[in-house]
């Protein structure tokens, strides 16, 4: 019975009751009273006649709620409501509580200076509320009459010490008893071994339904597939909760368990990794509860475990598949490396009609948003996105709409509100050279050569831990590399860095082979200074164009195209005022610049994803005679 289905007691609680009889085994002892109630398949009481009620409601002062009063008029209190509550109160137990438990004492000495309504809440029930609980297993159950609703219902509380958590409440007794069923649903749905297998008509249609919900997953209609799920998960089903899992880790939920599928030799080699990679960030170098996270998994399947977690910690991690979805995973993967995202997203999509699942159980790939490359790629909107999307030979169409882009062009560094903030900035764009060729023109080693792909705090700190010196006049950049767009390669500095206009030496002729290399350092929002920004154009070996804004002043060379004119930008060479001007003259210049060369940065993969990284030269000059400098050296 799902919470839409209209809801009466009679059939409701006569249910319950002959579930609860089949689910005894013959062998056990029982009470007399359990007893009686197997063989009537009954676990209330005769119903309460109207003049008994009105005599409760006589003997407390108060009209009793309506869901209360009902279940009254059916059965007169009941046994074994859930788990751990035995016996609930009918009209001759039920009594205001008046703290006869001492909760509201216990719950008052941990109050603080200042407590939520809800803190004050779970002191005040135990003054006021009506206990329900008869005989339970330490579980305590008021209706509280000052929380009431506008159908005159009130609110039900439970509190269990075992439970270690603040008093659940309940809107109305009708939903607290249906929760009470699903419980007791809960703690049967895996007999052991001697009881009968726990099957009913409730079972059933919820078995079916979650069938009906995996079919619906796979052909894109994910939401009515969770909802379906979260039901069956409600009465512990057993392929509810891992057919669940699966759509929540797509959503951007993490530590989860999938219910043994990932020990399951079909699934593990999907949905392993995910969960080691979950488990690797939340419990960082202990690995003493992986174990516990995987019990009941095999030795080989233990051993593939920690094979996997040294592999997501040492970021070695390569997600595969097989046939024709598998090939997408290869080029997306090369595709996210040098910063096209939104190309390798496609990819995956653009393949998925083609993916299989590996057994019944399983609802989509999984395993790629473990591998290091491919995992930064997962956003909310691109999980509903891939959920949406039918797959493993169930027709359709995609129902939701595709997720957004990352933005063209260059503007988005400008926009306070961008992932990252970042107020000031620094890149080369090199025209007609590939990525891994920039360390060879950026770089003072020869054979420089790319680092593994890492996001920009991994990168930023193995580059911290390395250092041993650091001078006022040495300006060595970390840059992350990739593509900019057709024939263009970047390498981009987003960590605060601070132009030193006399001092600074543009890497634009350095970089440039046949083709054009430009220099952006922006800084008009960077607030630990005045605001500046410099663009410089380079072609075949020498510098074509500069001009620097600094000091309210601007400083060019060279015949600057119109359309970068810094005249256009710094109207009467004087520094743009209010924060709402600046962002606007840096977002202006920032697309002609993207505009006049075609070029564009990518945000997601600068922002999450994980990119090449390498040290270039200083951008500054050295030192020349009489002037000053600090160096710092850590032992």
């Amino acid at each position: 019975m799902t919470d839409a289905t209209p809801f009466t007691w009679g059939p409701f609680l006569r249910d319950w009751s002959g579930e609860w009889s089949d689910s005894l085994s013959d062998d056990e002892t029982h009470a007399r009273e359990d007893e009686t109630a197997r063989r009537d398949r009954w676990l209330g009481f005769p119903a309460a006649p109207e003049d008994r009620i009105a005599a409760l409601e006589e003997r407390l002062g108060r009209r009793m709620p309506p869901s209360y009063r009902e279940f009254l008029a059916v059965s007169d209190g009941w046994r074994h409501a859930g788990g751990f509550i035995t016996l609930l109160a009918g009209t001759s137990e039920a009594r205001w509580h008046n703290d006869a438990s001492g909760l509201a004492a216990m719950f008052e000495e941990y109050l603080d200076d200042d407590p939520t309504p809800e803190e004050l809440r779970d002191v005040a029930i135990w003054r006021r509320g009506l206990q329900l609980d008869v005989e339970s297993d330490a579980m305590s159950v008021v209706l509280d009459p000052e929380d009431v609703d506008e159908n005159g219902e009130w609110a039900v509380f439970t509190w269990a010490s075992w439970l270690a958590e603040p008093p659940q409440r309940f809107p109305d007794f009708a939903t607290f008893m249906r929760d009470k069923h699903r419980e007791f649903h809960r703690l049967r749905a895996r007999p052991a071994d001697g009881e009968p297998e726990f099957v009913n008509a409730t079972t059933r249609r919820l078995d079916a339904q979650v069938e009906e919900a995996r079919l619906r997953a796979l052909g894109g209609d994910w939401e009515r597939a969770e909802r379906a799920l979260d039901e069956a998960k409600g009465y512990g089903r057993p392929r509810a909760d891992g057919l669940s899992d699966q759509i929540r880790r797509l959503l951007g939920q993490t530590d989860l368990s999938y219910q043994d599928l990932a020990i399951d030799p079909r699934y593990a080699v999907e949905l392993l990794p995910p969960l080691v990679a979950d488990y690797a960030r939340h419990r960082h170098r202990d690995d003493s509860g992986l174990k516990y996270s995987l019990r009941g998994a095999t030795d080989d399947v233990m051993a593939s475990a920690h094979s996997l977690l040294e592999q997501v910690r040492s970021g070695a991690y390569q997600y595969t598949a097989a046939g024709p979805f598998g090939e997408a995973v290869e080029r997306a993967r090369e595709s996210a490396r040098w910063g096209d995202t939104d190309g390798a997203w496609r990819t995956m999509t653009d393949a998925l009609p083609l993916w299989q699942p590996l057994g019944p159980d399983h609802l989509a790939p999984l395993g790629w948003v473990a591998d290091p490359l491919l995992g930064p790629l997962l956003t909310p909107e691109r999980g509903r996105e891939l959920l949406s999307s039918p797959r493993g030979g169930q027709p359709g169409e995609p129902r939701g709409d595709e997720a957004p882009s990352d933005p063209a062009g260059l503007s988005w560094l400008a926009d306070p509100d961008s992932p990252g903030n970042h107020t000031s900035y620094r890149f080369v764009l090199v025209e007609g050279v590939e990525p891994w060729d920039l360390p060879g023109r950026l770089a003072d080693e020869e054979g420089a050569a790319l680092d593994q792909p890492m996001t920009s705090f991994e990168a930023h700190s193995r580059w911290l831990r390395g250092r041993r010196e650091f001078s006022s006049f040495d300006d060595r950049a970390l840059v992350a590399v990739g593509r900019a767009g057709a024939r263009w390669s970047f390498a981009f500095d987003g960590d605060r860095p601070r132009l030193a206009p006399q001092r600074f030496v543009s890497p634009a002729a350095a970089a440039c082979a046949d083709a054009r290399a430009v220099v952006v350092w922006g800084g008009l929002r960077d607030g630990f200074g005045d605001p500046f920004f410099h663009l410089s154009v380079a072609k075949a070996g020498a510098e074509m164009y500069a001009f620097t804004y600094a000091d309210g002043e601007v400083r060019r060379t060279g015949p600057i195209p119109p359309a970068l004119d810094p005249d256009r930008f710094f109207t009467s060479q004087e520094e743009p005022a209010g924060t709402e001007a600046v962002i606007g003259t840096e977002r202006a210049l920032l697309e002609a610049i993207a505009g006049e060369f075609g070029v564009h940065l990518p945000r997601h993969a600068i922002t999450w994803g994980r990119l090449h990284t390498f040290t270039t030269r200083s951008w500054t000059r050295p030192p020349q005679d009489g002037e000053t400098f600090t160096v710092i050296r850590l032992g």
